[in-house]
Parts: C-alpha cells; sequence; structure tokens
C-alpha cells in the first residue's frame, strides 16, 4: 500500500495506492462506519463486505438523483449515524458522488472516503471532490465540492469490470493525455484495452498517472475558476448527448472530444483530429455521431459552466495543450449546426 497525502485548499485527502480492500479496516471503524455501494458490486464482491453496515443502491446513472440521496439519509437515521459516522462509497462514479453529497448535507457534513471500482472512478471521478446528483437532463445540478478524507485502490475490483467500463476509463485517460500529457498520449497510441487488462504493472502505473493529472490540476484550481476548467475536455457537448442519448459517459466524451477537435482545428489550427479519432477507435469508443443539434443546444444553453452568453470551451492547441477558449451561444450554435449537415 503506497500512501501518499495530497493537501487541498481547506483540507487533505490520503490516497491509498496498490491497496487491499482489507486495509479499509486501518482506515475506519468498521462499527462506526457506513459503506454505500451498488447491487452489481455487492453482489460480484458479498465475501468482502462482511461485518460492515452496507447501504446497497440500484446501479446506474438514472439513480444519481435526489430521490436517492433521501433515501440514504432515512438509512443513515434508522442506523443511528451520527457526526462521528464514516461514509465510504464502493463504487463507480455514481456510488462516489452520491456518497460524497450525502456526507457533504448529513448533519451538515460528516467525514468520507472512497473505494472507486471502475477505471472511470480510478483515474477521474472520485478525485477532486466534485460529489452531487443529477435533475431531470441536467447533469450533477445539484452539489457541493468537498474533498474525502482518503480515496483507497484495489485493483481487484476491476476484475468483475464488463468491457464497456473499461472503454469508458479510457476515455477519460485518453482526455487527461490530450490536455495534460503527450508522452502518455504516444503511450496509448501503442497500446490497447487488453494490453492493459493482461499487464498488471503497466495498468497500475498508467491509473496512478493519470489520478496524479488530475489531483495537481485540482490542487491549483479546486473551485473551478481557472486551470481545473481543462479537465471538462470534451465534456460540454459529451454531457449533452450523454442525458439525450442512450450513451455510456465514455462514448459521450469520446464524441465530445472529436467535435471539439474539429473545433480547435477551426480555430486554433489544430492539426491532430485524425490521431485522435483513431485513438479512440482502437480503445473501442465512437468519434462521431448525428443527433439533434436543436435537442443538444437547448442542454447547452442551460450549462452550468455557462457565464452569460459565453460558454468557456476546451480546446485544443496541440496534443498535450488545452486551453480555455470563450465562444458565444451564437457561435456555438453555428457549429452545432455544421457538425450535423
Amino acid at each position: 500500500m503506497i500512501k501518499q497525502t495530497i493537501k487541498f485548499s481547506s483540507s487533505s485527502t490520503n490516497f491509498y495506492f496498490e491497496a487491499k480492500f482489507s486495509q479499509l479496516k486501518q482506515l475506519a471503524d468498521q462499527k462506526n462506519a457506513v459503506i454505500i455501494t451498488d447491487e452489481n458490486i455487492f453482489q460480484a464482491h458479498q465475501s468482502k463486505f462482511k461485518n460492515w453496515n452496507t447501504i446497497v443502491l440500484k446501479p446506474g446513472e438514472a439513480f444519481k438523483v435526489q430521490q436517492t440521496a433521501d433515501s440514504i439519509i432515512d438509512q443513515l437515521i434508522e442506523l443511528q449515524a451520527d457526526r462521528t459516522t464514516t461514509l465510504i462509497g464502493v463504487g463507480g462514479g455514481v456510488v462516489t458522488d452520491l456518497t460524497g453529497y450525502v456526507a457533504s448535507v448529513y448533519m451538515r457534513g460528516i467525514s468520507f472516503g472512497f473505494v472507486p471500482t471502475t477505471l472511470l472512478g480510478l483515474v477521474d471521478a472520485s478525485i477532486g471532490g466534485k460529489n452531487g446528483v443529477d435533475v431531470g437532463i441536467y447533469k450533477n445540478m445539484v452539489g457541493a465540492i468537498r474533498q474525502p478524507n482518503f480515496i483507497l485502490h484495489d485493483h481487484s475490483f476491476l476484475s468483475s469490470l464488463p468491457l464497456a467500463e473499461w472503454q469508458n476509463g479510457f476515455a477519460e485517460i485518453i482526455k487527461h493525455a490530450c490536455i495534460k500529457d503527450a508522452a502518455m498520449f504516444r503511450e496509448l497510441e501503442k497500446g490497447s484495452v487488453e494490453l492493459y487488462q493482461k499487464k498488471k504493472s503497466l495498468l497500475a502505473r498508467l491509473i496512478k498517472r493519470n489520478a496524479v493529472i488530475k489531483i495537481k490540476v485540482v490542487q491549483k484550481d479546486e473551485y473551478e475558476t481557472g486551470e481545473r476548467k481543462l479537465l471538462n475536455f470534451g465534456h460540454t457537448l459529451g454531457h449533452a448527448l450523454e442525458t439525450q442519448y442512450e450513451l455510456s459517459h465514455g462514448q459521450a466524451i469520446s464524441i465530445g472530444m472529436t467535435y471539439a477537435a474539429e473545433i480547435s482545428n477551426q480555430l486554433l489550427n489544430f492539426r491532430d483530429v485524425d490521431r485522435l479519432t483513431s485513438v479512440l477507435h482502437q480503445y473501442g469508443l465512437p468519434a462521431y455521431a448525428s443527433f439533434s443539434s436543436k435537442k443538444i443546444f437547448n442542454i447547452l444553453k442551460m450549462d452550468k459552466k455557462k457565464e452569460r452568453k459565453i460558454l468557456h470551451y476546451i480546446l485544443l492547441d496541440k496534443i498535450g495543450k488545452a486551453t480555455i477558449h470563450p465562444l458565444s451561444l451564437t457561435e456555438l450554435e453555428q457549429f452545432i449546426n455544421s457538425f450535423n449537415h
């Protein structure tokens, strides 16, 4: 178990890389902690949860809503959870988002930690303190930024992951390479999902490298006033597509990145659209899609990152270097219409 303490503006998080779930007992008092997980993880890893107070949720983004948070709070009251209780989210992004959100509001804030069980959770969703729920078609519309006390990485959970979940994770890994790490992009060009599934040491290195990229960005800009916006590369259009069409997070972000690269090509003379799309295809991700421009633009108009009539869009100067580019809603509408002839 490799421990690394990361300081954020008003708190710090202990990261336990390459750890084991059984070591969780050293981080939280079993009798006074409550694990939140979902049915899929609970069924696949039942023995791990023995002797822990556990709340089991229905799996999937559709349940990342206030109603689920209310039901968790009701169960915490039943369990007589108090201010000394620690909540532990064991799952993918939906579970960790909900856990952090409930921990931020229950009794005005109790401590919490995460054990991410998906590749997406390990490299992205569990890091950075953004917790929240979706409201209707708007993703993460309600929530809080609050850092977990700890994040424990146990790669054995990845053994029960379906291929689609690996692809989801690689969408965020490719995103990190695009905005911050050209060398990692070149490494990804030589690899594949199968290679990283087989080579455990290679995977462990890749997971840690991505976690560190996100940690560093968040440390510099915890409340997203500047550089943290770069992490939204592919997400503005991607989130809108994800809520409207039956796409996984990774698929939606992947399509979002392609179109952001196309805009980068037109506005900033970005030359590597083809390199990006071929890496996406290499990891089983889509690049282009047909969608209703009107439907998508109506969602973008409500994007929470919008300031008045300007949306800060993340574009690429080159692979490994992203930039925040203000686009007016009118310009954005023209681009979206041009994507769908």
